[in-house]
């Protein structure tokens, strides 16, 4: 039986700033994404009947519609006109839950991007993006992947020149925190404001030190506040010789960014004694 495996990497925010409230409730939101090495494996294959299921090694999330892979699926069935087709669907889980890496919008990614092969579709991204849109905010970035401008709520993307192929660090704290709750305690005239078009003009020109000065998030004073410990950990990040220590979307995950590897190293052996999930990847 045909088989499809797509990779689903995870994503950092080297950017994300907020414009305003919008009508729909949703916040505007400015941004710079990037994809790491640090990937779920997605496999889709076609069941005899026309039902669609799943199975994980990750016990934790829910296999059923509330899957995001689950309603990329539905999603795409439906705009095919292809309800008649079955497909299962296995979530091989690398990328850990709740940690403001998008595992699960790269789930949906991935998923379209597979079916979009089994079922010789032949969608542009940007048509497999605005099905992803359906699913969730980060799934038409996740569906494109690699460096990128993305605007409105998420569902706006505009590549950009490759991100600088430097280490990643990623911590990730023993608890996770829920996107919708952090949004919800954002005001506009408390927050910090990110240079947005400075950061993607140093990642246009590659000066890779530039790209360092301007990153920042405006959800990061937030969720600190919340769980203080992402502050602890952005310390000792930058204290082991990090060139640059952030959160990523609304967290907790931080990561440091490091020109060698040495200095990945050294990251990684300073927090990995207070935190178990601690990654070492590159900028895809």
């Amino acid at each position: 039986m045909k088989e499809i495996v797509e990779k689903a990497p995870a994503k950092i925010n080297l950017g994300l700033d907020i414009r305003g409230k919008r009508e729909d409730g949703y916040h505007e939101l400015e941004m710079v994404m990037a994809s790491v090495d640090l990937n779920d494996y997605i496999t889709v294959r076609e069941r005899e009947d026309n039902q669609i299921t799943l199975e994980s090694s990750c016990s934790k999330i829910p296999l059923n519609p509330k899957n995001h892979a689950y309603k990329a699926a539905f999603y795409l069935r439906e705009a095919a006109g292809l309800q008649d087709r079955g497909i299962h669907i296995i979530i091989d889980k690398r990328i850990p839950r709740s940690a403001g890496l998008a595992g699960g919008s790269s789930d949906a990614a991935a998923t379209l991007r597979a079916l979009n092969q089994l079922w010789d579709l032949n969608y542009s991204l940007d048509k497999l993006a605005e099905i992803g849109a359906q699913v969730g905010s980060d799934v038409p970035y996740c569906v494109h992947s690699g460096c990128a401008y993305v605007t409105g709520r998420g569902e706006e993307v505009q590549p950009l020149a490759p991100a600088p192929k430097v280490w990643v660090v990623l911590i990730k704290p023993p608890f996770g925190l829920s996107t919708t709750s952090i949004f919800s305690e954002v005001e506009m005239e408390k927050i910090r404001s990110v240079d947005i078009p400075a950061l993607c003009q140093a990642i246009n020109e590659g000066d890779y030190k530039q790209v360092v000065s301007k990153l920042g998030n405006s959800l990061e004073d937030i969720s600190i506040a919340r769980k203080p410990m992402i502050q602890k950990i952005k310390n000792c990040v930058a204290a082991s010789g990090a060139d640059a220590t952030l959160m990523s979307g609304s967290g907790p995950t931080v990561f440091g960014l490091c020109s060698s590897e040495k200095a990945a190293c050294r990251v990684v052996n300073s927090v990995k004694g207070f935190c178990k999930e601690v990654y070492r990847v590159r900028m895809l």
